[in-house]
């Protein structure tokens, strides 16, 4: 079933997440889904949709700028770098139908974050629970690299999703680019050094949490095992619990 076909069958708004149309967060999705600041991002998110990767050529892709995604009360905000390509770019839902998806929301899932260890496409039944994920660039990048100009273009969305997250204790990054647009967003300055298992307290209360990022390169190398995201999320979840 195509994207966009599945979003209708399961009642969901265009970003397929799932909330409620008249919330601000639902407002807010409908912005980034519409959104065209950066040329060279829009031109590689619509190409990678039109010529697809062979193993998905029946897929209908996503290609548009992907929204964040999970729990309206989440106390978790978990922040990547984009998209990828062929998964958020393709699926429409962030961390979704690619292999750092896998490894991200099996942890989430063992951690008791996540209803199920798997996110192929939207509409599968995955809830977050307490938890929300969202990039740092909304559109997939040429190379997974954003430019800084890029970064700046779309990093307020992830700040106004933080606003509308007022229960967030914690922001868990993927990755030492995420770990610099949190301390953006939160105002930490100097940037504290990033590594995994990092952690800084914000002028706000709010804990920076570092991990490496699930990507096929830490993973296949066993620089990132399951052992070492889990605990990221299970240190999360502590101090989600003692804010």
């Amino acid at each position: 079933m195509a994207v966009h076909e599945r979003a209708e069958a399961e009642g969901l708004i265009e970003g397929a997440t799932g909330l409620d149309p008249g919330t601000e967060l639902a407002a807010l999705e409908r912005r980034v889904i519409g959104c065209r600041r950066c040329p060279r991002l829009v031109e590689w998110r619509e190409r990678v949709a039109r010529e697809k990767r062979a193993s998905f050529a029946a897929d209908d892709y996503w290609g548009r700028p992907v929204p964040g995604f999970g729990d309206p009360c989440a106390r978790v905000y978990v922040l990547g770098l984009a998209p990828a390509a062929h998964g958020g770019n393709r699926t429409g839902r962030v961390f979704t139908g690619d292999r750092s998806g896998d490894w991200l929301y099996a942890s989430m899932h063992r951690t008791g974050f996540a209803s199920q260890p798997t996110s192929e496409y939207v509409g599968d039944g995955l809830r977050l629970l307490g938890a929300f994920v969202g990039a740092s660039v909304r559109c997939a990048p040429p190379a997974n690299r954003p430019t800084p100009a890029e970064r700046d273009n779309c990093l307020p969305y992830a700040a106004e999703e933080l606003r509308l997250l007022p229960h967030v204790r914690a922001v868990l990054c993927l990755g030492a680019f995420a770990w610099d647009c949190a301390a953006r967003l939160l105002g930490v300055r100097p940037k504290p050094r990033f590594a995994h298992g990092a952690e800084h307290t914000a002028p706000d209360g709010r804990v920076m949490l570092g991990t490496f990022h699930p990507s096929q390169q830490n993973t296949f190398t066993g620089k990132l095992t399951e052992e070492m995201l889990d605990a990221v999320f299970a240190r999360a979840r502590e101090l989600a619990s003692a804010g």
